[in-house]
């Protein structure tokens, strides 16, 4: 009888040993599992991070591409054909430095949210932001010697007609009223967006006592700018979100992306923004 009973007790201690074996085997198990996600996770924001890099430095190639091909000749009237090359590659500078701006924006916007705290990748967005204030002298500077060319242009024909003298004011008259024509139109599609923590909004003075906008002294440079007929989806970067400001409902969808984080899409533009020119979102 002692040996059975020994027997058994040696059993039940085996059995109590190989299940709390068990049990730690399986806490390392979903411990790794979950160091391994959230690897995945930071692999994959980097990656992102680092193709918004990739396509930033891209326009910058493009636009010294553009800038190559815009040449003053001294002295020289250029030809119609020359001009309307240099107008070209001027827009295109104009609106690539316009591209790589917004890029930069959202990037800073992206490592403020992100879980990466990295003072490299911070650097790098610094340096490319001191790129871009760069270039735009160069792009400046371009442009005053396009105009100082423009006036020697000016005084090479001082002996035209007066007829051509009076076409040439027409001309700029309406120039200056199709501007001012395009001023206006843009004027009217743009409005401004914003999206922060309760904290964040808070302290900017864009929502104060549980009311949002309603005094005129919030920070109207924590906005970011759109044009409405083209910007109609803002990642959010939140698994939270909460529209603060009012706009009518069907005009817009708050979806998740692959990464559980919510993305504005604005379905109908006019409608969005016909009640405020203003968008405040409360994220978390």
């Amino acid at each position: 009888m002692k040996k059975v009973f020994l027997c058994a007790m040696c059993a039940a201690v085996l059995a109590s040993c190989n299940n709390g074996a068990g049990k730690k085997e399986q806490a390392l198990t979903e411990e790794r599992d979950s160091l391994m996600q959230v690897i995945s996770d930071k692999d994959s924001e980097l990656n992102e991070i680092m193709g918004t890099v990739n396509e930033i430095q891209e326009g910058f190639r493009r636009i010294n591409e553009a800038e190559g091909r815009i040449t003053v000749n001294n002295g020289d009237v250029e030809s119609e054909a020359s001009k309307q090359s240099i107008r070209e590659n001027m827009q295109f500078i104009q609106d690539a430095m316009a591209h790589n701006r917004e890029m930069i924006s959202q990037l800073k916007e992206k490592l403020r949210t992100s879980s990466i705290n990295a003072d490299k990748l911070k650097k790098m967005v610094d340096d490319l932001s001191a790129q871009l204030d760069a270039q735009n002298l160069k792009v400046q500077e371009l442009e005053a010697q396009l105009a100082e060319k423009d006036i020697v242009i000016a005084r090479q024909g001082e002996a035209i007609t007066t007829l051509n003298e009076n076409v040439n004011t027409l001309t700029a008259e309406n120039q200056a009223k199709s501007q001012t024509v395009a001023d206006q139109d843009k004027q009217i599609h743009t409005a401004w967006y914003v999206f922060g923590t309760k904290s964040e909004l808070k302290e900017q003075k864009i929502l104060q006592k549980g009311d949002v906008l309603k005094s005129g002294d919030f920070n109207k440079d924590y906005f970011t700018k759109v044009d409405i007929r083209y910007d109609k989806e803002i990642k959010l970067y939140s698994k939270s979100a909460k529209l603060l400001t009012n706009h009518p409902a069907g005009s817009y969808k708050l979806e998740k992306d692959n990464k559980g984080q919510y993305v504005l899409h604005i379905t109908n533009p006019d409608t969005f923004w016909s009640v405020s020119k203003y968008l405040v979102i409360q994220v978390r």
